[in-house]
């Protein structure tokens, strides 16, 4: 049996950090997961035989995606901060 999970980011804002971030960590992509990126959609689906190694592949990616979030807060502050 196949398992399949979907990670959508929905809004506006999100959409534009999540495809900047994703765009960054695609050459570590699994065969197990395709993003898309459109004007109208940003989403990473994950599929596997194992919810194990589902819930293995999502934990990592999501901690991927924190680190990323991370360095585009540390950037737009820096530029704050350079504008002053």
């Amino acid at each position: 049996m196949k398992i399949t999970g979907i990670i959508e980011f929905p809004d506006p804002e999100s959409r534009r950090s999540a495809a900047r971030i994703l765009q960054a960590l695609s050459p570590d992509n699994l065969r197990s997961m395709e993003s898309e990126i459109n004007d109208e959609r940003v989403a990473v689906r994950f599929h596997s035989e194992k919810i194990g190694s589902l819930l293995a592949t999502v934990d990592d990616f999501l901690m991927n995606i924190k680190i990323g979030e991370g360095i585009e807060l540390a950037l737009e502050k820096e530029d704050k901060i350079q504008e002053c």
